[in-house]
């Protein structure tokens, strides 16, 4: 059986490269709408956690949110925002089925837009 794991990496698209030094929360979410924060980290250079953010016994299934703090970032990295940023703290809600999976959920950032997908 393979062991489960929740991964994430981070990348700037406005500049063409990762976002290193990017503060991201997982929360689970409980059916009776409470969330419990579960883990913080931040990207590395490589726009990378450095490994799981959950993984093994720890990753269960349920609903989940990944907040990624993007405005933080993206001022840091020189981009110029607008004040109220467009985009400042992105939420990702997602579902964990199959807790022995891989569930990679990457973020595509720029200070207009983002995307994501369940990546591999």
């Amino acid at each position: 059986m393979t062991e489960g794991r929740l991964t994430t990496h981070v990348l700037d698209t406005a500049a063409g490269r990762p976002a290193g030094g990017l503060r991201i929360e997982l929360w689970a979410l409980g059916a009776d709408g409470g969330r419990q924060l579960v883990v913080t980290a931040s990207t590395d250079t490589d726009g990378r956690t450095g490994g799981p953010l959950l993984s093994g016994e720890a990753l269960v299934a349920g609903t989940y949110e990944l907040v990624f703090h993007a405005g933080d970032y993206l001022r840091a990295a020189g981009h110029v925002l607008p004040a109220p940023a467009f985009l400042d703290v992105v939420p990702i809600r997602f579902g964990i089925a199959d807790a022995s999976a891989h569930y990679h959920v990457p973020l595509l950032i720029s200070p207009y837009g983002y995307s994501t997908y369940r990546g591999s």
